[in-house]
C-alpha cells in the first residue's frame, strides 16, 4: 500500500491548544482582518528561509528561483488560498509546527541557524505555530498541502480548530512544486474575503512591503496579477525616490490625497537601528481634536506590519502620519497589543528629536510653508509646552503667535523679544476665546499706546502653557489681566498730560466709595494704568489663574467658584470724572452707577451681569434720573 493510500492520522492538539485558539481568536486579535498578515507574514518567512537555505543548497530553488506568493480567490465555494513557493514542510515539522502552539518553526530555525553561523543573512519574520491560527477567526474549516524544498513526498493538513486535526499524504500532483498551500473555508459572514478589493486593500495596507512579491488570482484561472512588489519604499536609498514617489506612500498610508508638507525618512544606527518614514500632513485631518484618537504611527518589525497603536510619538505629534520599521523588536502572540519597551523608548525619543528638527528647518528655509503647517497643527504643537518639560524651549521658540502688532501673521517669540520696548521686562499675552473679542479688550488699552506688542491667544493650551512655560530668553510670561500693569516704567508714545497727573482728590473718595458699595463682589477697586480709552476693567489677582483660564477651570468642574476680580477704573475718564464729582448724598444714584460699572467691566469681559434682574433695575433708576434732569 501506498503512503498516499495509508489511512488518516488524527491527532489531539497539544498544550491545550481548543482554550488558546478559543483566546486568540477571542483575545490577542481585535481585528479579522489580521488573519491575512499573519498568514502573508508566515508565506514570506517560507520564502526567506528558502533563500537562506540555498545558499549552501542551490538545487532547492530548481528552476523557480524568484520568491512569490499568491492569493487565489473563489467566490462560489466561498474559500481563500494562500500559497507560496518557499522551502515547505514535511510530514514531522507539519505537526510540529501546525499541532503545538507553543512552539514555533521559525524560532527554532532561527536558533539553528545563529548556533551555525550568526544572524548574517537571515531576514526572518513571524511565528508560525502562533500567527497561522488567526485563519481560524474567519474560516470553519482550514487546509494546509505543503511539499519542503528538495523532497518528493507532500503533505495534507486539516483541522476545523475545534481540538484535533488530520495528517495524510497527499499526491505530489496535487501539491505544489514546492512550498505550501493553505486554503480557507470561508464563514458565511467572511465571504467579503473572496472580494479582490477587499483582499488587496488589507494586503497593500497590512502587508505590501514584506520582502516577496504577492499576486492575486481573482478567480481560479485567471493570470496573477502583482499587487506588492517586495521591495519597501522605506529600505530604499532616499536618492532613489522621487518626490511623487513619496507622496504615493504618503497618500496610502495616511489616507489623505493632499501633498505632505515635510517628509521626514532616515535609519537610525547605533544601539537600536531602525528606519524612520514619517509625514507631516498638508491639510488637517477631521479627527485632529478627537479625544479618542490616536497616533498613526505603523510599526513595523522587519517590513511585517505589527501595529498602529504603539505610542511613537508623543500626542502633541499625533499629527503625524508614516511608520517605523525595526529588526530588534520579538515577534510574538502580543505583537497586536504592543506594550513600552526601551526600544520603543528610544525610537520615540529619536523620531521626535528628528520630526521637531525637520519643521525647525522647514521654518527657516520655507517660511510660507511653514506658516501653513502652523495654521494647520500649531494649535496641537503647543500641547508640547505643557506636557514635554524636555522639548520645552524648542517647541516655544517653535511656536508662532497672532500679536497686536502681526496684522493676523503669526511672530515668534525670538522676534517680539528684539522688539521689547526700553523698560519693558516680561513678555505680556492676552487670552481669549476669539481673535476679534481679545482686540476690543479694554485691557489692551494703555500697552497700546505705549507700542508695547500683546500675543493675542485664541487656543485652549495657550492658558495651559504660559502657567508652565517660565520664560523665554529671561523674559517671563505676564497676563494683562492678571496683577498690576506694570507700565510706568515704560514711556507713552504721545505725551498724556491728563493720565500723568496725580489722581485727583475726588476720584479718589470716589474709588473708596466704590470698594465699599461693592463689598465682597471684588477683591479691590483701584486706579488703572492700563486704560485709556474705557472706563472700567477686571483682572485677577496678582497671585492664582488669570481670567481666561480662571473661567475655563470653573467650567471644567476644576474649581468651585473664581476669585474675586479687581475692578480698575479710569481716572481720566469722562464718566468717572463725572461720577465722581457726583455730590456725595446722592448716595443711591452713586452706588447704582459703581454697581453698573462693575456689570459693564463684567460684559466687556465676556461674561454677563451676575444678577440680570437687579441689573436692570439699576439700569431703569439711573435712566429715570436722566430723563428727570
Amino acid at each position: 500500500m501506498s503512503e498516499v493510500e495509508m489511512s488518516v492520522e488524527k491527532h489531539v492538539f497539544e498544550a491545550d491548544v481548543a482554550r488558546l485558539l478559543h483566546l486568540m481568536v477571542h483575545s490577542v486579535y481585535s481585528d479579522k482582518n489580521i488573519f491575512l498578515r499573519e498568514l502573508i507574514s508566515n508565506a514570506a518567512d517560507a520564502c526567506e528561509k528558502l533563500r537562506y537555505e540555498a545558499i549552501v543548497a542551490p538545487e532547492l530553488l530548481g528552476n523557480d528561483p524568484a520568491p512569490r506568493i499568491t492569493l487565489t480567490l473563489n467566490e462560489e465555494k466561498a474559500r481563500l488560498v494562500v500559497e507560496d513557493n518557499g522551502i515547505g514542510m514535511s510530514r514531522d515539522e507539519l505537526v510540529e509546527s501546525l499541532g503545538t502552539i507553543a512552539r514555533s518553526g521559525t524560532r527554532a530555525f532561527m536558533e539553528r541557524i545563529e548556533a551555525a553561523q550568526g544572524k548574517e543573512g537571515a531576514q526572518l519574520i513571524g511565528q508560525f505555530g502562533v500567527g497561522f491560527y488567526s485563519a481560524f477567526m474567519v474560516a470553519d474549516n482550514v487546509e494546509v498541502v505543503s511539499r519542503r524544498a528538495g523532497s518528493d513526498k507532500a503533505w495534507h493538513w486539516t483541522s476545523d480548530g475545534k481540538g484535533s486535526y488530520t495528517v495524510s499524504a497527499v499526491e505530489l500532483a496535487d501539491a505544489p512544486a514546492r512550498g505550501t498551500r493553505i486554503t480557507l473555508h470561508l464563514m458565511d459572514d467572511a465571504k467579503t474575503y473572496t472580494s479582490r478589493w477587499t483582499v488587496e486593500r488589507i494586503v497593500k495596507d497590512q502587508s505590501g512591503h514584506v520582502p516577496v512579491p504577492i499576486s492575486i488570482v481573482e478567480k481560479p484561472g485567471d493570470e496573477p496579477a502583482q499587487v506588492a512588489d517586495g521591495t519597501a519604499l522605506w529600505t530604499k536609498q532616499k536618492s532613489e525616490i522621487s518626490k511623487e514617489d513619496y507622496a504615493d506612500f504618503y497618500r496610502s498610508v495616511a489616507g489623505q490625497y493632499d501633498e505632505p508638507a515635510v517628509t521626514v525618512h532616515f535609519r537610525a544606527e547605533g544601539r537600536h537601528e531602525y528606519t524612520a518614514l514619517a509625514f507631516v500632513p498638508g491639510s488637517k485631518p477631521f479627527d485632529l481634536f478627537d479625544p479618542d484618537r490616536k497616533g498613526r504611527m505603523k510599526l513595523y518589525v522587519k517590513r511585517v506590519f505589527i501595529t498602529d497603536e504603539a505610542e511613537l510619538l508623543p500626542r502633541y505629534l499625533r499629527f503625524v502620519r508614516g511608520l517605523i520599521d525595526t529588526a530588534d523588536l520579538p515577534l510574538n502572540v502580543s505583537r497586536e497589543m504592543i506594550q513600552e519597551s526601551p526600544l520603543l523608548a528610544s525610537i520615540r525619543k529619536g523620531l521626535t528629536n528628528r520630526i521637531l528638527t525637520s519643521i525647525e528647518k522647514l521654518a527657516e528655509s520655507e517660511p510660507e510653508a511653514f506658516a501653513k503647517v502652523w495654521e494647520d497643527f500649531g494649535s496641537v504643537i503647543k500641547e508640547g509646552i505643557y506636557e514635554d518639560f524636555e522639548r520645552r524651549a524648542q517647541l516655544i521658540a517653535l511656536s508662532r503667535f497672532r500679536t497686536t502688532a502681526s496684522d493676523d501673521k503669526p511672530r515668534a517669540l525670538g522676534d517680539y523679544v528684539k522688539d521689547m520696548k526700553e523698560g519693558q521686562t516680561a513678555i505680556y499675552y492676552l487670552a481669549g476665546d476669539n481673535l476679534a473679542q481679545l482686540k476690543a479688550s479694554p485691557q489692551l488699552e494703555g500697552f497700546r499706546a505705549r507700542g508695547v506688542e500683546v500675543l493675542l491667544l485664541t487656543d485652549p493650551v495657550d492658558s495651559f502653557w504660559v502657567t508652565s512655560a517660565p520664560d523665554f530668553e529671561g523674559k517671563p510670561f505676564k497676563s494683562i489681566t492678571q496683577g498690576a500693569a506694570d507700565l510706568a516704567g515704560i514711556a507713552k508714545q504721545v505725551a498724556d498730560d491728563t493720565t500723568s497727573e496725580e489722581t485727583s482728590q475726588t476720584v479718589a473718595d470716589f474709588v473708596t466709595f466704590a470698594k465699599a458699595a461693592l463689598g465682597d463682589a471684588v477683591s479691590d477697586v483701584r486706579t488703572s494704568e492700563r486704560l485709556t480709552e474705557s472706563a472700567v476693567c477686571l483682572v485677577a489677582p496678582e497671585h492664582g489663574p488669570d481670567r481666561q483660564l480662571e473661567k475655563m477651570l470653573q467650567g471644567a468642574g476644576r474649581i468651585d467658584s473664581a476669585a474675586r476680580p479687581i475692578l480698575e477704573i479710569n481716572p481720566g475718564h469722562a464718566l468717572i470724572t463725572a461720577l465722581a464729582a457726583c455730590p456725595t448724598e446722592d448716595g443711591v444714584f452713586r452706588e447704582d452707577a459703581v454697581k453698573l460699572l462693575l456689570d459693564q467691566a463684567r460684559v466687556l469681559d465676556g461674561d454677563k451681569p451676575e444678577d440680570p434682574r437687579a441689573f436692570a433695575e439699576r439700569l431703569s433708576r439711573v435712566f429715570s434720573r436722566a430723563l428727570k434732569s
